[in-house]
């Protein structure tokens, strides 16, 4: 069983890299690995916003947004353990579902 987020780089970005500690804000799409999406920043016609690095979101996204930069987009790949393991979240992700998350960094914040 893979236990390791694999990050494809669909466009590479220029702005700030993403670090422990970092406000992101992001726009993501999440599916089911089946292709079935369960949810969209797009559909709430805001981006998502979050600390990343501290455990405050999956471990998948702490581990596969780490020095992305402003302006990029990434598919990571996150096995159900990275994720939500053996939790449902409510009918929409199944306990054990590995997930697929589109995301676009749109903004990286740091305390300087």
């Amino acid at each position: 069983m893979q236990q390791e987020v694999r990050i494809e780089e669909i466009v590479a970005g220029e702005g700030k890299a993403a670090v422990k500690g970092a406000l992101i804000t992001a726009h993501y799409t999440g599916y089911l690995a089946d292709g079935t999406r369960f949810e969209s920043s797009h559909d709430k016609g805001r981006p998502f916003q979050c600390v990343i690095g501290t455990g405050r979101v999956i471990k998948g996204w702490d581990i596969g947004l780490m020095g992305m930069k402003e302006g990029g987009q990434r598919r990571l790949f996150v096995p159900a353990a990275l994720a939500y393991g053996e939790r449902a979240i409510g009918d929409r992700i199944p306990a054990n579902s590995d997930l697929v998350f589109e995301i676009e960094l749109i903004e990286v914040l740091t305390r300087d």
